[in-house]
């Protein structure tokens, strides 16, 4: 049985912190683009995604969570990824995405 995948969003006046609940995978995938698009393409916005809620991760979510590193990387826009649980954490250093990351509290 899978975590319903769910996202919330805490917007200021040029940040966002988008929460993610559940179980990021294939079957969440659209609905995480769909929410995260028009942000991730806004460079005047600082991006903080919380995974504290987090429960699963596949390739689908890794990959989507690449996709919005590039983007933002390459718009030297502001992306953090806070809260990051431990198998997380594993998954980020095997794919080798840590090392794009700043670790923030």
């Amino acid at each position: 049985m899978s975590n319903r995948f769910s996202v919330t969003m805490h917007k200021t006046e040029n940040h966002v912190v988008i929460g993610l609940q559940g179980d990021l995978d294939l079957a969440a995938a659209g609905e995480f683009r769909a929410h995260m698009e028009p942000i991730v393409n806004d460079s005047t916005i600082e991006l903080t995604l919380d995974l504290e809620r987090l429960t699963y991760i596949d390739s689908t979510g890794i990959g989507i969570l690449i996709s919005i590193l590039k983007v933002r990387h390459g718009m030297q826009s502001p992306f953090h990824i806070i809260n990051v649980p431990q198998y997380v954490q594993k998954l980020f250093k095997m794919t080798g995405i840590s090392k794009f990351l700043t670790p923030t509290a």
